[in-house]
């Protein structure tokens, strides 16, 4: 088996993938987003609850200080807001904005584009196969640790 490429090609997808994310934010006039908030809305989105920034951190396999810049940047964009808890002073809980709510379904129908794009000519088998694959390979490097 010749794998001698395959950090080229896990590298050139990524790269394909990001520029496809950019032109779709930039079709849809959402130009002040890049793909990466894309993970910390989707957490979001997903849970429809107010979330931890550690909660948001493990959901999309980052670290806090990874997410830190991610979240003061969708703040001073308006997407989502801050607030301290009742309870305890110490949490201090991410929720999403009106403003994030309207983008909802545009930015799940361009989720749905990027997912449809990638298994293009790809049988339900495939498709299967291939995120079994995935998990594999980056089960692999995060038990490397």
């Amino acid at each position: 088996m010749n794998d001698k490429y395959i950090i080229y090609f896990i590298s050139r997808t990524k790269s394909n993938m990001i520029k496809f994310i950019e032109n779709k934010l930039k079709e849809n006039n959402l130009t002040e987003l890049i793909p990466t908030h894309g993970n910390v809305l989707t957490s979001l989105y997903e849970s429809d609850r107010k979330l931890t920034m550690k909660e948001i951190a493990k959901k999309i396999g980052k670290d806090k200080s990874t997410v830190t810049p991610l979240i003061n940047k969708l703040i001073d964009l308006g997407y989502i807001q801050k607030e301290k808890s009742h309870i305890d002073k110490r949490i201090t809980y991410i929720s999403l904005t009106p403003k994030a709510r309207e983008i909802e379904s545009t930015f799940n129908h361009i989720s749905d584009q990027v997912k449809e794009t990638a298994y293009k000519d790809f049988t339900e088998s495939e498709k299967e196969e291939f995120l079994r694959l995935l998990k594999k390979l980056n089960s692999n490097f995060r038990s490397e640790k």
